[in-house]
């Protein structure tokens, strides 16, 4: 099970990058860090300066056909700094239309309302993004995680860090329906 991870080179919440991977790779699959340039990104506890991460691939140089399946990581600059970059958009689009499972978490649901795939689905995010989501088409709900099964792929959800464990159990739960 090959795992992307987007993140923009600057903003992403770390423990929202780094849990979610320790999950994938502890269940012997191979998360990919992938943004719109190379070299490291920049996370941030909070508004805080973090860790660094190297790249792996670059968005335009890669295609979601590469993977099973997506995890988008939050953090408030990074979702919004995504989503001003066509090829990242383009990017998260392609995983729906591949009917490929995704996961996001916090504002991350940004760059899903963005690539025009929320219509119709139900998801939860940090609540600030209720307002979009819904003007997007999709319902939003305050739950700690929501699997939203819709056509051929899943999207798993959620609002904050606290809901990490849960997030990623249920990760786990859709990328291995992938991989079967």
């Amino acid at each position: 099970m090959r795992i992307a991870f987007l993140a923009a080179p600057e903003g992403v919440e770390q423990i929202e990058l780094t849990k979610p991977w320790r999950a994938v790779s502890e269940a012997d699959g191979t998360p990919v860090l992938v943004s719109t340039e190379q070299g490291r990104i920049q996370a941030f506890r909070h508004l805080d300066k973090a860790d660094t991460f190297p790249v792996d691939e670059v968005v335009g140089e890669t295609s979601a056909g590469a993977f099973d399946g997506l995890v988008l990581p939050g953090g408030v600059a990074n979702p919004d700094a995504l989503r001003l970059d066509g090829r990242a958009v383009s990017f998260v689009r392609d995983f729906f239309d591949l009917g490929l499972p995704v996961g996001a978490i916090c504002h991350a649901p940004w760059m899903l309302v963005e690539a025009d795939v929320v219509s119709g689905r139900v998801l939860t995010s940090w609540p600030s993004l209720r307002t979009d989501i819904r003007n997007a088409g999709g319902t939003w709900v305050d739950e700690e995680v929501r699997i939203c099964d819709h056509g051929s792929n899943a999207l798993v959800t959620s609002r904050k860090p606290d809901d990490l464990p849960a997030f990623g159990a249920a990760l786990l739960e859709v990328f291995s329906r992938q991989s079967v």
